[in-house]
């Protein structure tokens, strides 16, 4: 299971906005609370997925991050 900080922002024209910080490029954004944490974690899903296919082993390599407010999310990996 991964485990990732993620920092939601509310945007100024409505909805949420989503991003990780270990993971760089990692971002989303939904209408509701709801929609935006199922949209995020498809989005770590899908970056960890294309990660395994471009480096040996399935491993990858998490930056550190920190923000004001955020969110851990947990993912179990499949094997």
């Amino acid at each position: 299971m991964f485990e990732f900080d993620t920092v939601i922002v509310e945007d100024e024209t409505g909805g949420y906005v989503a991003f990780v910080p270990a993971l760089p490029g990692c971002h989303t954004q939904g209408d509701t609370l709801g929609e935006l944490m199922r949209n995020i974690k498809e989005a770590i899903e899908l970056y960890l997925e294309t990660l395994a296919e471009e480096e040996e082993g399935g491993s990858f390599k998490a930056e550190g991050g920190q923000g004001s407010e955020s969110e851990s999310l947990c993912l179990e990996s499949s094997p």
